[in-house]
């Protein structure tokens, strides 16, 4: 059956649907959140943005989340679901409001990371949530099917979500915080939405269930903790997880590093007033501005952080449209090569072009190169994802996918710290190019030799199905 027929399928259930109701909203709300946070820390005309500040804002708003997820599901078989939703959702519109108070006003700017990290902590509540509902709104025949489709639809959600803010902030009159503040007002009215939309749905409809018994506080957290230990044993028992999940990790490494590299690229490379460091009045060799030009560069940069914006919206959607094939292409590729040979075709794609399109540092390549990367990178993910949960005991797949989780979202934070270390003022740094194209051969010599190996060989056939939300 299509996943058009599937989703058709799953909305005759009126719990499904509401819930879907609440996933879409929450997680359009959520794109357009984190493009506005991007906008404001990269983009804003008032700020210096350097390699090392976009390395820290991830590890700020990335490894909290990524370190809490695991323990999320604890205080979700304690508290009502439909109520997580709820006021997950009404305080994350709270929240939003004050990053615009906080962005317009004269603040610290660790009080604008908490405010951020705030809301990412709340997110992984409602996204928890989200999943852990699924089954008490569809049959357990239909339930693989809606944890394929529903992360799935929210993942695209978030992606129409930033597409609604780069065209909110380009419409919006003015530039700066301003603008950034009116696109966080829009992430606001979502999330208050995302909340109303919940109590279309009874109050114990999510469960858990009134008499379900449950352990001590304390001992759920321990017990989580042993649980995940338990996880990282049983994946090194089973070694074509632990191999697909090691390529993952480094292909997610080199995708991160070249999206802090992308992020500079746009800042102060390639727009009108930013063809260079070196040709833009009032910014001196190393990338600071001088006293001299400092009044003349006030709007040419309010100019060129609105043309850089544009720049990067244009390559967050290729990059998508990359995402999207992967999907279309995966099951198909799969069915002919294997996994174990896609991972190592995808990794070699992008070891010889990435470093083709990206050495000339010229927008045009540039977007060829995020819609090939987005391919690949998406590519190995599904794969990745059929593997693990083909190859690892049901009763540890949520263990695992946990520890994925973390490896998933660390790996990105890791990449922003080596490229705030490679990566100069304007982002064109030849030798972090070349270090992730030589990571991504690293990859794909490596995993050609698992597929003539013979280990996780499998059936021809279509082995992927879209892949889960991160």
């Amino acid at each position: 059956m299509s996943a058009v027929g599937d989703l058709r399928t799953l909305l005759h259930f009126p719990g499904f649907r509401r819930l879907l109701a609440v996933r879409l909203l929450s997680q359009l709300a959520d794109g357009v959140y984190q493009v506005a946070l991007a906008a404001y820390v990269v983009f804003s005309p008032e700020k210096e943005t350097s390699p090392a500040a976009i390395a820290s804002a991830m590890a700020v708003l990335l490894l909290p989340y990524s370190l809490l997820g695991p323990f999320a599901g604890v205080l979700l078989d304690r508290w009502r679901r439909r109520q997580v939703l709820l006021y997950g959702n009404l305080l994350r519109a709270l929240l939003a409001v004050w990053t615009v108070a906080l962005m317009l006003g004269p603040v610290p700017e660790w009080l604008f990371y908490l405010s951020a990290l705030a809301v990412t902590a709340v997110n992984r509540f409602v996204l928890a949530g989200l999943s852990a509902a699924l089954p008490r709104v569809v049959d357990e025949e239909r339930l693989v099917m809606a944890n394929s489709l529903a992360p799935t639809a929210g993942t695209l959600a978030v992606t129409a979500g930033a597409g609604v803010a780069f065209v909110v902030r380009l419409v919006t009159p003015g530039a700066g915080k301003e603008a950034d503040a009116s696109v966080v007002l829009v992430g606001a009215l979502l999330y208050l939405l995302a909340g109303l939309a919940s109590l279309r749905m009874a109050r114990d409809l999510l469960g858990p269930g009134p008499g379900q018994e449950r352990p001590r506080l304390a001992q759920a957290l321990s017990s989580t903790a042993r649980g995940l230990i338990a996880g990282l044993r049983h994946l090194t028992e089973r070694r074509t997880a632990a191999l697909a999940l090691g390529a993952m990790t480094v292909m997610r490494f080199c995708y991160g590093a070249l999206t802090v590299m992308v992020l500079m690229l746009c800042r102060y490379s390639w727009t009108d007033g930013a063809a260079g460091l070196d040709g833009i009045d009032g910014i001196d060799e190393v990338g600071g501005i001088d006293e001299a030009g400092s009044g003349a560069g006030a709007g040419a940069g309010e100019t060129a952080a609105a043309d850089g914006l544009k720049l990067l919206g244009l390559a967050v959607g290729v990059s998508g449209f990359g995402f999207f094939m992967a999907a279309v292409l995966t099951p198909w590729a799969v069915g002919r090569v294997s996994r174990f040979g896609w991972l190592a075709l995808c990794a070699a794609i992008a070891a010889v072009l990435e470093p083709a399109l990206a050495l000339p540092f010229e927008p045009v390549p540039m977007l060829v190169a995020a819609f090939v990367l987005g391919l690949v990178t998406q590519g190995a993910k599904i794969t990745t994802d059929t593997t693990v949960q083909s190859s690892v005991d049901d009763a540890y797949r949520g263990r695992v996918f946990s520890l994925y989780d973390m490896l998933f979202n660390v790996a990105f934070v890791g990449a922003a710290g080596v490229a705030a270390l490679m990566l100069p003022p304007h982002g064109r740094s030849p030798a972090l190019v070349l270090t992730v194209a030589v990571l991504y051969a690293a990859v794909a010599v490596a995993m050609f030799h698992v597929k003539r190996s013979g280990v996780g060989a499998q059936k021809p056939g279509p082995a992927t199905g879209p892949a889960r939300a991160r």
